[in-house]
């Protein structure tokens, strides 16, 4: 009888690597790994070296950057998806991608299941299992985390150091990190007590706004429908973009962020981010929004954003209802083209300037000097129209009330 075939979706982070083992021992099966390389610097060294050598029979890297900020992060952009108005959601969104990458290879292998580390109160348990329901409803899904004997991180280093697993975390240093290039998680240890202040350890790419350089900088962003594709004039692919962006807000200690946020599972969890390049980016697609779209698109569209945001943090990036939102939001998109010039400063965005051909912006009749070109004598009738209502409700109060005093 053949083996059970289980493809992991495989970080080399703590957990990942004490799964390989587990899995392998707990089912007698062949454990396959599968690793996408979203920007995740610091943990891709060695990744395929450390899965062959927990016990992975093959491990695959796939380099899945481009098609990270083309297909999903540019989504969320022009979405203006921020959860809870503030989460760029680096995490939430290379989820999908990372369980459409389980599928594919699970497919290719002929695997049983897929598996992945998340815990049993954590938000990517539902993004990865709905995602891979949604596209291999045959497959199944293992979560050791959520059946383990393991009690803590700690009795995982225990074992993984009694194993001989190659581990980064420590029990001085016991930090859960997500990293790609749209943004950075950090999660566990001292950032568990919401009392007390992210220590500079903490954080993995920015400086302290405190200590960034004292002279600001101004870059402009150049946008073509919604997708920004160039940086101070210069035309720049997804990834250079964004990397130049990542590595430029860090240097100024832009993009941190300290969050008590709302998980999938109703629990509250308080996580730290570093999403340089996703603040900037927001930050400047939402300047031009303003120059270009008429009022009720631009208030409709807010509406429109919160819930594309809370789909995507849900784990519901496959379902109908995004699908037809990111129909809604690619139409707002189509005269989003322009330039926005910013200055970055110790932590902080400031707009310069905006411009586009498109812009509804009239200054002959925003003016108040002698260029204006706006009918005032127009107002008066528009607010007895506008008002009517109002008026109309508090004449029927008084009569209501003179006729009780009566």
């Amino acid at each position: 009888m053949a083996k059970m075939k289980i493809v992991v979706a495989y970080s080399g982070g703590l957990d990942t690597s004490v799964m390989v083992k587990w899995l392998k021992e707990k089912y007698d099966a062949e454990i396959v790994t599968a690793t996408g390389f979203l920007g995740q610097v610091k943990e891709i060294e060695g990744v395929k070296e450390k899965a062959l050598k927990t016990g992975a029979v093959n491990s695959f890297i796939f380099d899945l950057r481009d098609e990270f900020l083309t297909k999903y992060a540019w989504k969320a952009l022009k979405a203006g998806a921020l959860y809870e108005g503030a989460y760029p959601m680096a995490t939430a969104i290379g989820r999908p991608l990372l369980a459409k990458m389980l599928v594919d290879v699970a497919n290719q292998e002929g695997a049983d299941a897929v598996a992945h580390g998340c815990t049993g109160k954590g938000n990517d348990q539902v993004r990865f299992e709905v995602g891979v329901q949604s596209l291999s409803p045959h497959l199944k899904t293992i979560a050791p985390l959520r059946e383990w004997e393991f009690k803590s991180r700690e009795e995982e280093m225990e074992y993984a150091i009694a194993n001989g697993i190659p581990i980064k975390a420590t029990k001085d240093s016991p930090y859960s990190i997500d990293e790609n290039l749209w943004g950075i998680a950090i999660e566990c240890g001292v950032l568990e007590d919401p009392t007390i202040a992210p220590p500079e350890d903490a954080y993995q790419i920015t400086v302290n706004p405190k200590f960034a350089p004292d002279k600001a900088e101004e870059i402009t962003i150049g946008f073509e429908k919604g997708v920004p594709v160039s940086l101070n004039g210069v035309e720049l692919n997804a990834v250079e973009l964004v990397s130049q962006l990542r590595d430029l807000g860090a240097s100024y200690g832009i993009g941190r962020l300290d969050l008590i946020e709302n998980r999938v599972v109703g629990i509250k969890s308080r996580e730290i981010y570093e999403a340089p390049a996703a603040v900037i980016l927001h930050y400047a697609h939402s300047e031009l929004e303003r120059l270009i779209l008429d009022k009720e698109t631009f208030r409709y569209k807010q509406e429109v954003s919160d819930k594309v945001a809370n789909l995507i943090y849900d784990g519901l990036w496959y379902s109908p209802l995004f699908n037809s939102l990111m129909a809604f939001v690619d139409s707002t998109q189509e005269n989003i083209t322009g330039e926005v010039k910013l200055e970055l400063f110790k932590g902080s965005i400031r707009t310069l300037s905006r411009s586009s051909i498109y812009s509804l912006y009239n200054k002959s009749l925003a003016t108040y000097t002698i260029e204006d070109t706006f009918d005032h004598k127009a107002s008066e009738g528009f607010i007895k129209v506008y008002g009517l209502p109002y008026k109309t409700i508090a004449e029927t109060k008084n009569t209501i009330n003179h006729e009780v005093a009566a």
